[in-house]
């Protein structure tokens, strides 16, 4: 699967700033086809291009048309935007039902200019429609946020490898002594409230305690400063 088969196409876009910001949107996911339709201001201008900020490389290398059965005439599926449910013999997904989109293919996402959405007679050029689950009794999304949700879930279904995040060189984790350490304090402050009832079900209570911490991942200043916290708690009485 490749990002290079997915184009977002915007029908008659009427705010150079929703246009700037989808681009930025489809930078952020390494995507590049951005596809216009009649967008009403004047393509591109210098508005978009500020409001693009560094994805002035995304609208240069956009196409513009004049009307959507010329911009979709290479593509080999469409999924319609719509806040809407049509009453139309048209497959109705959600975000969860893109797993199933074959991204091997050509694929469009064809979203409606900000006033009026996509008209019925534009939605009979797709084969699916797709809605983004929000407030039902709010459904309306600003036209590059409805992008961005839809790029993001999109470049996570695609993606060959996952991203490993690294810690910081300047965070340690805690090592298991530390960690022992801080659930000995914890456990001795508990034992001075009676907390353990009824005993015998202690060695059990203690089990759920070390896996809640060592589960935890903590660093080593965060088993310093929980520490700290038993040690005080253990004070006050």
């Amino acid at each position: 699967m490749s990002k290079k088969n997915i184009s977002f196409i915007l029908h008659k876009p009427q705010l150079s700033e929703n246009i700037g910001a989808c681009a930025r949107a489809l930078k952020n996911f390494d995507f590049k086809n951005l596809v216009l339709i009649n967008p009403k201001p004047i393509y591109p201008n210098d508005k978009i291009l500020a409001t693009s900020v560094g994805a002035k490389t995304v609208i240069k290398k956009s196409k513009e048309y004049h009307n959507l059965e010329k911009a979709i005439e290479n593509i080999d599926i469409v999924i319609a935007t719509s806040a809407r449910f049509r009453n139309k013999n048209i497959k109705h997904i959600n975000l969860e039902d893109l797993k199933k989109i074959d991204f091997k293919k050509k694929v469009a996402f064809l979203f409606g200019s900000e006033a009026s959405g996509l008209s019925n007679n534009e939605i009979s050029y797709a084969n699916y429609t797709l809605q983004i689950p929000t407030n039902p009794s709010f459904k309306s999304l600003n036209l590059s946020h409805s992008l961005i949700i839809i790029a993001q879930h999109v470049a996570n279904i695609i993606k060959t490898k996952n991203l490993i995040f690294k810690k910081s060189n300047k965070v340690k984790s805690a090592s298991k002594k530390e960690i022992q350490s801080m659930v000995n304090l914890c456990v001795r402050n508990l034992d001075s409230i009676n907390f353990f009832k009824p005993k015998e079900k202690k060695p059990i209570m203690l089990e759920n305690l070390r896996n809640i911490f060592y589960k935890m991942d903590l660093s080593d200043k965060e088993t310093r400063i929980l520490s700290s916290v038993f040690a005080s708690l253990g004070k006050k009485r």
